[in-house]
């Protein structure tokens, strides 16, 4: 199980090496100060990372959910931030791909697979949350093009996205309301604007903003896969590889919190002894290694899913809400086998502590996606019996 090819292997390699060598040295910095990593984006461009889903005629190299899922985590032992550059742009990619036409495919992947072009994904609206059928933002057809009012939020790659994938609904009084929601490719012009950046508590040098759409008008045919209506499913979808890669970027960060700590535990001495041979200590870095590889096993096996064409929703959710719980947990151990240097800016464990979170209510809340998974196994005990 698990197995990558030499080619992607070198990849993994490839990435791990660039956050030893660019990454580590510079991120305290840049995330303390909250600078985007303009030089590090466009590293990541010229190694392919922008185009790691994206299969020829359109791309140069694809590899397996799995691969892309261990590059997820080695960006995210680095700094989660880099990690959320590509995760919505890779679930726009996919979505092209999955559901967009020929003329869609042309016009959008070739660009994004290089970087060229980055995408942004639209779904949260203020005060909806994970509630996507809740929508607010309407396109209202307007002879050969849709006229889109509303507004969204928590949307990352704002400022630096050519292009949207814009969940709306298309017809407002469809029956169910899931039935009248499409995705609409947005690119950015008059009527579409960035309203504000949000103040975060942690994933600092990317900008997560609101957007707003003011009579933005798009031509019809920026409907994803060229029929209305089809949108919800569709995001559905694309989830899977978002939650998958939320759940990367979460035993990224886990790992990062556990290398940390086990390496402090072996300098730091205290009663005369190092401290992981006090017991209190021992059982932080056991169950912070235990949890931390069955979170690892939880994503490649969901990747594996998605890989083979099978449905992975449930599998994708639980490693999402398993992984992020993990990964704020270790966190909080690190903290604490840390103590006072724990909570000091001038050590990176305050960093973890800070950007776990965002895993918790990221792609949809732990408290949303438990209902998720318990609907899908009541669904698919259903249809077994």
């Amino acid at each position: 199980m698990f197995l990558l090819s030499a080619e992607e292997r070198a990849i993994v390699d490839l990435v791990r090496d660039f956050v030893d060598r660019e990454v580590k040295p510079v991120v305290r910095e840049l995330e303390h100060d909250n600078v985007y990593p303009e030089d590090l984006i466009k590293q990541m461009a010229a190694m392919g990372m922008f185009g790691l889903t994206i299969p020829e005629p359109y791309g140069e190299v694809r590899v397996s959910t799995v691969c892309y899922a261990m590059v997820t985590e080695e960006l995210a032992r680095g700094w989660m931030s880099l990690a959320g550059v590509i995760g919505g742009h890779t679930v726009v990619a996919k979505l092209i791909l999955l559901y967009g036409t020929e003329e869609q495919r042309q016009r959008y992947l070739p660009r994004m697979a290089t970087g060229e072009l980055r995408a942004a994904m639209a779904l949260t609206e203020p005060g909806g949350g994970s509630d996507l059928q809740a929508l607010r933002t309407v396109a209202r057809l307007d002879g050969d093009e849709y006229v889109v009012n509303g507004s969204k939020t928590w949307i990352t790659n704002a400022r630096r996205s050519g292009l949207v994938a814009l969940l709306c609904k298309t017809d407002p009084t469809a029956t169910p309301p899931h039935a009248g929601i499409s995705v609409l490719l947005a690119e950015k012009g008059t009527g579409f604007e960035v309203s504000r950046d949000l103040p975060k508590l942690g994933y600092k040098g990317v900008e997560s903003c609101e957007l707003s759409f003011d009579d933005y008008r798009v031509p019809a045919d920026a409907v994803l896969g060229g029929v209305p209506g089809r949108g919800f499913a569709q995001m559905m979808r694309g989830l899977e590889i978002g939650r998958i890669q939320v759940a990367g970027r979460a035993v990224g960060v886990g790992r990062a919190a556990f290398e940390d700590s086990l390496r402090y535990a072996q300098e730091r001495e205290s009663f005369g002894v190092q401290i992981w041979k006090h017991q209190s200590i021992s059982n932080y870095l056991a169950d912070m290694a235990t949890k931390l590889t069955a979170a690892r096993l939880m994503l490649h096996d969901s990747a594996e899913r998605l890989d083979r064409g099978e449905r992975c929703d449930l599998e994708a959710g639980m490693a999402k809400l398993f992984a992020s719980e993990t990964a704020m947990q270790i966190a909080l151990d690190a903290l604490r086998i840390h103590g006072g240097y724990g909570y000091s800016t001038e050590f990176d464990i305050e960093r973890y502590f800070r950007d776990a979170p965002l895993m918790i209510v990221g792609e949809g809340t732990n408290e949303i996606q438990r209902n998720v998974i318990t609907r899908q196994l009541i669904s698919r005990q259903q249809s077994q019996s």
